[in-house]
């Protein structure tokens, strides 16, 4: 199905977008879950509690307190939580409690039939997460959400939530919700350019390449950011995308933050200015604070006389 969506400086585009899973309403059901790395359980009740707030019933996936060295539990039990959660009719988003390392590690072990078969649902989650949302835009072709986890800092420090923080996730969460377009603050390569928006956390791209889950940017508009990667690294990981072929035919490239990664600005610069496609940095997507939403897999447009990258998003009852 084809819609009409409205970029930057009153632009308008007719695209093809994938099936989105309807937005949340008062009363529904979220499932949290801990698909990588253990959970902090004081985190975990005050990022719940933050989700009650908005008028949501929290459910919590049956290990999603395990611990099992720097995995939250066995690989197993993790892959069982997410799949019960997803193909729960009653549960309305799967929401990922933190990030970590050990999400490539379940991909094998998903029944990606049965979770297709479940319907579309919300996703949401980052960093790590990047994993399952590469792997559900493959196998169920899906729109997800890259956003903040509720046993994070955005969202479960003491003092509450962070009000930009949190103020974009309920407007890209909700139905009705309109969120701000994103601005960035730099502008590597300038230009315009439209189309869906894939990527997310470098590492875990980088680690994706050869596998089936790897992604392709032709036509697409690429989201790139990272935490405590030093410069070299992010050269190498960026390099290792190039030569997987992974940007090739690229319409853009977005990047969020860089916490803790000295300047990799320079590195970005030299490595992605070849592509000739307009490039935006400084955009408050991936770790940090701010922390705002992005639905991945639906269409977005780089203006960068303004610098937004703004995104549509469309309802599953909208779809034919």
């Amino acid at each position: 199905m084809s819609e009409r969506i409205r970029g930057g400086a009153g632009g308008v585009a007719s695209v093809t977008v994938p099936e989105a899973p309807r937005r949340l309403r008062p009363g529904d059901t979220v499932a949290l879950v801990a698909p990588a790395g253990p959970v902090d359980p004081v985190r975990l009740e005050r990022g719940g509690a933050v989700l009650e707030a908005l008028g949501l019933r929290v459910v919590h996936g049956a290990s999603v307190r395990a611990r099992e060295g720097y995995l939250a539990g066995p690989d197993a039990a993790r892959a069982a939580d997410l799949q019960a959660a997803w193909c729960d009719p009653g549960v309305a988003a799967v929401i990922c409690a933190r990030g970590g390392y050990g999400v490539t590690r379940l991909l094998g072990l998903l029944d990606w039939d049965a979770m297709a078969a479940a319907g579309p649902k919300i996703l949401l989650g980052s960093s790590d997460v990047t994993a399952l949302h590469r792997a559900f835009a493959a196998r169920l072709g899906l729109a997800t959400l890259f956003g903040p986890m509720p046993a994070c800092a955005t969202i479960s420090d003491p003092e509450g939530p962070e009000p930009v923080t949190f103020a974009h996730l309920r407007q890209a969460l909700f139905e009705g919700g309109a969120p701000a377009p994103i601005t960035g603050d730099r502008v590597i390569v300038p230009g315009r350019a439209e189309g869906r928006l894939t990527g997310g956390n470098l590492a875990l791209l980088a680690a994706l390449c050869g596998t089936p889950y790897a992604m392709r940017g032709e036509g697409r508009i690429v989201l790139l950011e990272d935490v405590t990667e030093e410069p070299y690294r992010i050269d190498r990981m960026v390099t290792q995308l190039l030569q997987a072929g992974c940007l090739d035919g690229a319409a853009g490239i977005v990047l969020g933050s860089w916490v803790d990664c000295g300047d990799p600005l320079p590195v970005l610069a030299e490595r992605l200015s070849p592509l000739g496609v307009p490039v935006l940095a400084g955009l408050p997507v991936g770790h940090g604070s701010p922390q705002l939403s992005m639905w991945l897999e639906t269409n977005v447009a780089i203006v960068t006389e303004s610098c937004p990258a703004s995104g549509a998003f469309r309802d599953s009852d909208a779809a034919t």
